[in-house]
């Protein structure tokens, strides 16, 4: 995975349109939430901003957990809790929260009031107002993280 994260900005800095001596962002769904941390870890110097909608297994048991790579990063993080991935991993927000107070790193970390797979919308589960909000914190950290 990470590999991949580390070709994929290689290849975005070949691109004649890319700022190179700027950061880049990156998002993750679900599953790519993980991903999203991952990604950040494996090429530091070039993620500056990380957001989270809904993401599963962000802190889990595991010697390879997302979380734990935060420290290893140099961005700033958005994480987005469904409602019931709360209920399902209460303490999850609270090691995230520990886990980035730790690394001195900012991130908010905020659970809101819909299912998992809100954002999408042909989600079965789709919250327009919330997935709204969402999108707009989503900006409004890639405005003030990646400028």
């Amino acid at each position: 995975q990470t590999t991949d994260a580390g070709a994929f900005i290689a290849w975005l800095d070949r691109q004649p349109s890319v700022a190179r001596n700027r950061r880049v962002g990156t998002q993750g769904y679900c599953m790519g939430g993980p991903i999203a941390f991952r990604t950040a870890a494996a090429v530091p110097d070039r993620v500056g901003a990380v957001a989270s909608f809904h993401g599963g297994g962000l802190a889990t048991d595991m010697p390879n957990s997302p979380h734990l790579q935060a420290a290893k990063t140099k961005a700033q993080f958005l994480i987005e809790i469904a409602e019931n991935d709360d209920k399902r991993s209460p303490d999850e927000k609270n090691i995230l929260k520990d886990t980035f107070a730790r690394a001195k790193l900012p991130a908010e970390i905020e659970v809101y009031p819909a299912a998992h797979g809100w954002c999408p919308p042909d989600s079965q589960v789709y919250n327009e107002p919330q997935a709204e909000k969402a999108w707009s914190r989503l900006l409004a950290l890639y405005s003030k993280a990646l400028a």
